[in-house]
């Protein structure tokens, strides 16, 4: 097995995505700003500040960057503190990783303010050793730099990491960046599953799926 592991966090440890989406389209609904089908592809790996930045400089919606991630902030922490569930088998793999001395790691798009409670009230958060948000390293996930930045805080080569995401852009600048890579399956990425099994090491429908996956 490998002995770390670097988790993203909605769609791949919760079942979040159609909350983040469903948040997000809506500024741009209620700022009447049409959009592409496939805008969420572009959006999910970026986070609140990448997808703020994108909305002002790219889609053109007329807020000020920090009222725009407030608002955005707002919309989700609701659901974060309250509702969102970790997805099936997740607990169960992270413990048994954990019970074999994995280190488990978490990067995401997630700022604190959502991704922290969201993770104490799943019972998540003491299973990991660290959890960043891209915003601990003022940059995203489609930065491969941040891939190098977290191995070398966790003083290990890029080759040593599995690194684990629903999103087929994170998963391909994970591989740019020198990572081992497992696609994750979520809903809200499907129709991208043959993409991300061509590319990545590896690919899991379940969490039950990763405790089988060795070094190749």
């Amino acid at each position: 097995m490998y002995q770390y592991y670097l988790f993203d966090f909605d769609g791949t440890l919760v079942d979040s995505m159609p909350t983040f989406c469903t948040c997000m389209l809506r500024i741009l609904d209620e700022n009447h700003i049409a959009y592409p089908a496939d805008i969420t592809k572009t959006i999910t790996p970026l986070g609140l500040n990448g997808t703020a930045t994108y909305f002002i400089d790219v889609m053109g919606v007329k807020m000020d960057k920090i009222d725009l991630m407030k608002l955005m902030g707002d919309y989700l922490m609701d659901a974060y503190l309250h509702t969102i569930p970790a997805k099936e088998f997740v607990i169960e793999a992270l413990k048994e990783l954990k019970s074999r001395g994995a280190s488990l790691n978490v990067l995401t798009a997630s700022p604190h303010m959502t991704l922290d409670p969201c993770m104490k009230r799943l019972g998540m958060w003491e299973l990991f050793d660290n959890v960043w948000s891209c915003d601990d390293f003022h940059t995203t996930k489609a930065d491969p730099g941040i891939y190098t930045q977290v191995a070398e805080k966790l003083g290990a080569a890029v080759e040593q990491i599995l690194f684990l995401d629903d999103n087929l852009n994170a998963d391909l600048t994970a591989k740019k960046a020198g990572m081992p890579v497992c696609g994750v399956y979520d809903d809200s990425s499907k129709e991208y599953v043959e993409q991300m099994k061509q590319a990545n090491d590896y690919y899991i429908y379940n969490f039950k799926e990763l405790l089988a996956i060795k070094k190749a």
